[in-house]
């Protein structure tokens, strides 16, 4: 009786630990699909809405970076107060590491500059087709500057994903929603995503191996490379003229957009700590896809039979592409095991 007593407690404190830990994980998704799609729907709004009618991209964008250097400055404070409660790296300026963290920063400006910029000019229900290229310029990529081979089947991933965007481009321009302008600052974007992955190995012994003290610096560089920029282009003078400068639902609307790109980056990592990087694609996948029905069905679209292929196509070659990635790693951990295991046996050990 003892012992089934003895048995039952332990079956029953495993369930219960599973439990726990499926809840958590649903809770910490379900976090990362709100803010991730939150975020574009906010974005789309500040960038490209009638009722705004504010055509000055790069402020947007400056002004998140800001928010963003903000929150980080104000954790650190309370961290550093509160030891017990929050765990934030301190996050003193120092000019050294500024210019050590600046050539991943003009990347990281490139990133969200294109990616709004892409936002602006497309619609949200193509904007993750408009941008899909990534996975293919990280191929790309990786084997001009890191000279790394891929295999046939992820290429064969990569071949359709690119079926998938050029599909997507030719249903657009069918249904005479296409801009030109939207899919080559996708493209841009897509580019600057994965050199900015290759940047960030490179710097982030400059931080300490910190992620959030990546996030202060590149976004403090950040603000200072954009007001050259948004001077250029005119517009201090269009947000000096805008009709809602007083407005607090405006610069709400606009702070809250900050948070939230802020927030991204922390619920980013808090899906790869519960899950893994493998689920965390698979997780940002059926995200897109429910991204875009709810994006359809908020702007009452109504799209052909190919165009929702070239989705079909993107999300599936992405998806592929993340299941033979992770099958080839998972190999190539293996391989050394059994080299070891195999090594023992001849030896006699």
């Amino acid at each position: 009786m003892a012992l089934m007593g003895s048995d039952s407690m332990e079956h029953g404190g495993k369930f219960e630990s599973f439990l726990m830990k499926a809840i958590k994980i649903t809770v910490v998704v379900a976090l990362y699909w709100f803010i991730s799609i939150t975020m574009v729907f906010l974005n789309k709004y500040l960038l490209d809405s009638p009722a705004l009618k504010l055509d000055a991209p790069l402020f947007v964008t400056f002004y998140q970076c800001f928010v963003t250097v903000i929150l980080c400055w104000c954790i650190s404070v309370f961290a550093r107060l509160c030891p017990d409660y929050v765990q934030f790296p301190s996050v003193r300026f120092d000019p050294k590491i500024s210019r050590g963290v600046l050539p991943l920063s003009i990347v990281f400006i490139g990133m969200i500059t294109f990616n709004n910029l892409c936002l602006k000019y497309v619609g949200v229900a193509f904007y993750n087709v408009g941008r899909s290229l990534t996975t293919v310029f990280n191929v790309l990529m990786s084997y001009l500057v890191l000279k790394q081979t891929t295999s046939f089947h992820a290429l064969l991933c990569c071949g359709v994903i690119v079926g998938g965007f050029w599909l997507g481009v030719d249903q657009e321009g069918a249904e005479g929603s296409l801009s030109w302008s939207g899919i080559l600052f996708g493209v841009l974007a897509s580019l600057c995503v994965s050199l900015n992955a290759i940047f960030t190995k490179k710097v982030i012994p400059v931080v300490d191996g910190s992620i959030w003290k990546l996030t202060y610096y590149n976004n403090i560089n950040a603000c200072v490379l954009f007001i050259p920029l948004i001077a250029i282009l005119g517009e201090f003078q269009t947000v000096f003229y805008f009709d809602k400068l007083d407005s607090l639902h405006f610069w709400g609307m606009m702070t809250l957009g900050g948070v939230f790109g802020f927030a991204i980056g922390y619920v980013t990592g808090l899906q790869i700590k519960f899950t893994s990087p493998l689920t965390h694609n698979v997780s940002g996948t059926a995200k897109a896809c429910v991204q875009t029905v709810l994006a359809l069905s908020y702007y009452d679209s109504i799209k052909s039979v190919l165009w929702w292929t070239s989705n079909l196509m993107v999300l599936g070659g992405s998806s592929a592409y993340t299941w033979v990635k992770g099958m080839e790693m998972k190999k190539s951990q293996e391989e050394p095991q059994i080299k070891t295991v195999t090594a023992k046996n001849d030896s006699g050990v």
